[in-house]
């Protein structure tokens, strides 16, 4: 199936965090919280601004970023759990983290 958010929407699937600390404690899963980080999957064409010109929005699909732990709205999609938000749900936007990962 495909989606196409609409408006300032942004569709986000959630980067899991790691199940164990540096110290290799195995974390329980009653004591994770969700996480806070994801990945950007599509956008929306933007918003109008004052002119009626649509402004894009800042992120694009591909990129990592850092959200609020209430934002958006959880949605299932091909059996997927993703998360609907507006762009201004989106805390940041985390670059180098793929070149970081592989150097560690």
């Amino acid at each position: 199936m495909k989606f196409r958010p609409l408006h300032d929407r942004v569709l986000v699937r959630r980067i899991e965090a790691e199940e164990k600390t540096r110290g290799g404690i195995i974390i329980p899963d009653t004591a994770k919280e969700k996480p806070q980080e994801g990945e950007v999957i599509a956008v929306g064409a933007g918003t109008l601004n004052d002119k009626g010109e649509i402004r894009p929005l800042d992120v694009k699909a591909g990129d990592r970023i850092l959200f609020g732990k209430w934002s958006g709205t959880e949605v299932k999609l091909d059996g997927e759990d993703l998360l609907i938000m507006k762009e201004s749900d989106i805390m940041g936007i985390l670059e180098g983290t793929a070149e970081a990962k592989k150097a560690a």
